[in-house]
């Protein structure tokens, strides 16, 4: 599927937008589809970034620096944060990429008085959840992981900048991301690179919304996950898992393990310990 850049707005409340984590997977794909629509693209990352147009800016560093930060979100309107570790990892590389380092964005943000921040939340934040069960963004928080835990951290940070300085936040909860679902459980959690764009385009250039939680998935016939902020910010997708359910969907984990049994895959079983029997129920 060839994702071609999107048209170029005309009326749109932030036209000078910063993408963190430009250089990654997610980053490189917003990059190809919003270039040339807003009237300034900053791209940062640790990594190098390459600009793409006459308004586009690129800058170099670790946001866990507030003097960096400060410089990233200077004269912007809108925050694109997917920048972190995308992965379960140790805590000495969770804390400072997926914790210190949003914190420093954030607050570097409101003292820029940058109104609006798109937050690249995850799955994982509700992954111990039942796989049988449907999950809305209501549930209590159950993280798998390491990295889920930071995703919970960032969506509680969030509420706190929308209650008490009146910014507007979308956490968007990122299934699997790619070009195509590669088994059974992204036939439900997939969202395809060109759904991808359009979810942070419409969580960029909606009408105020406050406070707003979106499952980042394709309109999947398997879909698991009930999002009713999507509606709110205006996002429809257009792709659908399902037509790779024939190549695909007999790739299953076994029933016992982890992965079969919650909503987070693969995650769930990393380090995992069942309960003793009788032990806490699940």
């Amino acid at each position: 599927m060839s994702l071609q850049p999107l048209p170029k707005a005309h009326t749109v409340a932030a036209s000078r937008v910063l993408i963190t984590g430009a250089a990654g997977g997610i980053g490189r794909c917003l990059h190809r589809a919003l270039t040339g629509r807003y009237a300034r693209l900053r791209l940062a990352d640790r990594a190098p970034v390459e600009a793409m147009g006459a308004n586009e800016e690129t800058l170099l560093g670790d946001l866990a620096d507030p003097a960096l930060a400060a410089e990233a979100v200077r004269d912007i309107d809108c925050v694109v944060h997917f920048a972190g570790v995308p992965r379960e990892a140790p805590w000495d590389a969770i804390l400072p990429n997926n914790i210190v380092a949003t914190v420093a964005l954030f607050e570097a943000a409101r003292a820029a008085g940058v109104r609006r921040i798109v937050f690249a939340s995850s799955n994982h934040a509700i992954g111990f959840n039942r796989a049988d069960a449907y999950v809305g963004i209501d549930e209590p928080v159950r993280p798998d992981s390491r990295y889920g835990v930071s995703k919970v951290f960032g969506e509680a940070l969030a509420r706190l900048f929308v209650d008490k300085y009146a910014m507007s936040v979308a956490c968007l909860r990122i299934g699997s991301f790619r070009e195509r679902p590669e088994d059974a459980r992204q036939l439900a959690t997939w969202i395809s690179p060109r759904d991808m764009a359009e979810l942070v385009r419409c969580a960029i250039e909606a009408p105020d919304y406050g406070f707003a939680v979106v499952y980042g998935i394709s309109a999947n016939t398997r879909a698991r996950w009930t999002s009713p902020d999507a509606a709110r910010i205006g996002y429809v997708p257009r792709d659908d898992a399902e037509q790779y359910a024939a190549e695909i969907a007999h790739i299953v984990p076994p029933p016992q393990d982890p992965a079969a049994r919650f909503h987070g895959g693969a995650f769930c079983g990393l380090e995992h310990v069942d309960p003793p029997e009788g032990g806490a129920s699940r």
